[in-house]
């Protein structure tokens, strides 16, 4: 018997004849809001003594993490982009405050390893850095934070009967970057769990590897669909040749909604695809902007780390 945890998906057995990838945090759930400024912006600070500069650090964090084209990606590059920002920012260079660079870690983030805290700790052993060693502290106190914060969130409006409807048409798996304990225990809460028959978390690799396990010699494109509110969610549908549904930012009621009265019957019917489909996205795209705001309002550079 095999031991590799990717199984779940590799083995995966359809029960129907069309697929759907979901997103858990900010998609189904209303815990990326609360888990990023409750949980991950206040470590940053703490950890890398930047107290003298809070405000500055968390405005960059909430850019990386939830207003921008980044919305959504994995901790470790987030962490590195929000540093990138600061350094550019002239409140944090007249702080005097000595901003960490994290050379070990941008080593790490672009090796191609899965990103998780199994393979920084691994890393990190291998390696002996510190920094790696101090970045995963980081990363293990912002998980037991959220298991302290974010308890019983419901999913948002149109989300239950949007699943329900899925149900009896698709086969669902949930797509998600979250480590797995606290995706199962979030599903688990609300009672939700059962409409999806694996809930994929970080340490079964990407987004688009959990999509391409799951589908590969089993759908064809056309009955794929991925939904998400994130750029990566959209990246992850194309790069399978799959179909992508936005759940836009601020507005995830309307989107459920849309979703469950006509979008999905229009993915069952073959009709989703072409301008359809493309309207949905500009809309999605027109949310998430390249620069952040201080930069637009000043029109001060335009690199994004």
């Amino acid at each position: 018997m095999s031991n590799n945890p990717k199984d779940v998906l590799i083995n995966f057995k359809p029960a129907h004849d069309s697929f759907v990838g979901i997103d858990s945090d900010g998609c189904v759930f209303p815990t990326m809001e609360i888990k990023q400024k409750q949980c991950f912006h206040a470590e940053i600070v703490k950890f890398w003594g930047l107290e003298k500069i809070e405000k500055y650090v968390r405005e960059c964090a909430e850019f990386s993490n939830l207003y921008s084209k980044w919305r959504g990606i994995n901790r470790f590059p987030a962490l590195l982009m929000t540093l990138g920002l600061m350094r550019d920012r002239p409140e944090a260079k007249a702080s005097g405050l000595v901003l960490p660079v994290l050379h070990d870690l941008k080593k790490y983030v672009d090796s191609g390893i899965p990103l998780s805290n199994a393979t920084l700790q691994a890393e990190a052993e291998r390696t002996g850095s510190r920094e790696l060693m101090h970045v995963l502290e980081w990363s293990k106190q912002v998980n037991v934070n959220i298991e302290k914060t974010v308890k019983q969130l419901p999913p948002f409006k149109w989300v239950k009967e949007s699943l329900e409807k899925m149900s009896r048409n698709s086969d669902m798996i949930v797509v998600s970057q979250t480590p797995e304990e606290a995706l199962v225990r979030e599903w688990k809460e609300n009672r939700v769990e059962h409409y999806v028959a694996v809930i994929a978390g970080q340490e079964l690799g990407t987004k688009t590897e959990h999509i391409a396990m799951a589908t590969k010699n089993r759908y064809p494109v056309s009955r794929i669909l991925m939904i998400g509110d994130a750029p990566g969610d959209f990246k992850a549908a194309r790069a399978n040749g799959a179909f992508f549904y936005p759940i836009n930012p601020g507005h995830e009621e309307e989107s459920w909604r849309l979703f469950h009265s006509e979008a999905f019957d229009k993915f069952l019917t073959g009709t989703f695809g072409g301008d359809y489909e493309k309207k949905l996205i500009s809309i999605f795209d027109s949310l998430l902007p390249e620069l952040p705001p201080w930069q637009r309002s000043t029109g001060a550079g335009s690199r994004v780390p």
